[in-house]
């Protein structure tokens, strides 16, 4: 089934909000997964199975470097258009 998906990461504690930003978003891409990132948070769509597999690879990834606070909309009603 094909899922949206509308991410917000908050690293915490850190000197750049970037870095782990960019590593999250960057696992989310070798999944084959195209991010469209925005000032607040990043929008994605695709297989649920490959979607959430995918969240849970780039969370821990920064969860183990960085303190942080994902905030996760999923839904697989809306439309899968350009935000």
């Amino acid at each position: 089934m094909n899922v949206q998906a509308q991410i917000s990461i908050y690293p915490l504690k850190v000197d750049s909000l970037s870095e782990p930003i960019e590593q999250f978003c960057g696992v989310l891409e070798t999944h084959g997964l195209e991010v469209q990132t925005r000032q607040m948070c990043s929008y994605l769509c695709g297989e649920s199975d490959i979607v959430f597999k995918a969240l849970k690879e780039a969370f821990d990834l920064v969860s183990g470097k960085y303190g942080v606070v994902m905030d996760l909309k999923i839904s697989n009603a809306c439309p899968a258009e350009s935000h």
